[in-house]
């Protein structure tokens, strides 16, 4: 038996009461404590980040493909779904999906207030179950295959200042020259928290945009494309523009809402401070109190010496306990860290304002690779320092730690 861990054991605060077992369980506290926050944090950041990003791309896509124009910004030149690179995506592996889109702005005119909207209109192939949790009353647009659908999806933001619900019916009067107008009824209400969207966009039939811009069956404002892997976007870029036509441009859409992407890049900047902190913290705490446990069994290391144990022997002592504890408290602190997920994840009783978070309730993100890389950081660092303090038995001599009170 390895005598060092034989006596480490014997040492630990299940055999032993008072001030040695109050050091080991304040010692598991603050590593739990350390190990449960980091957690928590990585679930709640994963969660926001997933939650914010899913939204937008529930929107818009992973890219966006619009033929090269000028003039006006709110509305696309026409391409075709005859051209290349729609007719030929299916053979590209990196895309899972391709959908049609279209803008066309104008106002919508309800019983007291007009509102200045941009109209986006799809077809049949968008995703609606990727779009149905952001929907909070009604369903999505059916559609006709021969002629336009005349329903529409507003906004909860759009619907409360038009004082609209679902089945009731508004006017949308097109800017273009002469100016039209369409009836709609109000099938769905969607809520997204971003003002990107809830401020201005309606959804309806691309079939009317084409119908008031003259557009031929088979003509879209651009296609928005869907990739398997989001987390390399970057990487697929330079690919997925080698595969257009040469009259189309290719928009990431993170750079496109760069201002809501690049404030969720530094929210991991902020974590990762707040990681070191902790490591840090956990360090110094493991270090004191091994210090202070050395101190009290200063007499055991005399006699330990003096029977002819060597300062390895009896170094590897302190340090099995230093890793007990941290192990222990490893334990407890993902127990206590994974609990409050599953219990946030299935109750959320942590809400949110909105106006200020873009979400109604914390969100949570499983994110088990960075759990283990968490615990094995901690378990790496505050192991190694413990070899810190445990030098000090070095220079304690046999006969006055013996004497040592």
């Amino acid at each position: 038996m390895n005598l060092s861990y034989f006596i480490a054991k014997r040492i630990s605060f299940k055999r032993t009461g008072g001030f040695t077992g109050t050091i080991h369980r304040i010692a598991v506290a603050s590593v739990a404590i350390g190990i449960a926050i980091s957690i928590i944090s990585f679930m709640i950041l994963g969660g926001f980040q997933n939650e914010i990003s899913d939204k937008v791309f529930s929107f818009t896509g992973h890219f966006q493909v619009q033929k090269f124009m000028s003039g006006n910004a709110f509305e696309e030149s026409p391409t075709s779904k005859l051209s290349d690179f729609y007719t030929e995506y299916p053979q590209n592996e990196l895309i899972r999906h391709v959908q049609v889109y279209a803008h066309k702005p104008g106002l919508l005119k309800g019983d007291e207030e007009v509102e200045g909207v941009l109209m986006k209109g799809v077809g049949p192939d968008f995703d609606s179950l990727r779009f149905k949790d952001s929907i909070i009353k009604g369903r999505f647009i059916q559609f006709s295959d021969s002629i336009a659908s005349n329903e529409i999806i507003l906004s909860k933001k759009i619907a409360d200042k038009l004082l609209l619900d679902l089945g009731e019916r508004i006017t949308m009067y097109f800017v273009q020259e002469p100016p039209r107008f369409r009836r709609f009824e109000v099938v769905g209400i969607y809520e997204t928290f971003l003002e990107n969207f809830d401020d201005k966009i309606i959804i309806g039939d691309i079939q009317t945009i084409r119908n008031l811009n003259g557009w031929t069956d088979d003509q879209v404002g651009g296609f928005e494309i869907f990739v398997h892997n989001p987390t390399k976007l970057d990487e697929f870029s330079e690919p997925l523009y080698e595969s257009l036509d040469y009259d189309l441009k290719l928009i990431k859409v993170t750079d496109k809402y760069i201002e809501i992407f690049d404030w969720l890049i530094l929210l991991n900047n902020n974590v990762y401070i707040f990681l070191g902190l902790i490591l840090f913290v956990a360090a110094f705490n493991m270090v004191s109190i091994l210090f202070i446990l050395i101190m009290e069994r200063t007499q055991m290391i005399g006699v330990l010496k003096a029977l002819g144990a060597k300062n390895k022997q009896i170094r590897k002592i302190f340090v099995w306990n230093g890793v007990r504890i941290i192990g222990r408290g490893l334990l407890l602190g993902n127990a206590i860290g994974l609990g409050f997920g599953l219990l946030q994840q299935k109750f959320r009783f942590i809400s949110l304002d909105p106006e200020s978070y873009y979400m109604s309730f914390v969100p949570i993100s499983w994110n088990w690779p960075v759990f283990l890389l968490l615990n094995i950081s901690v378990l790496l660092v505050t192991t190694l320092v413990l070899f810190i303090p445990a030098m000090l038995i070095s220079n304690i001599q046999p006969i006055k730690a013996i004497r040592f009170d």
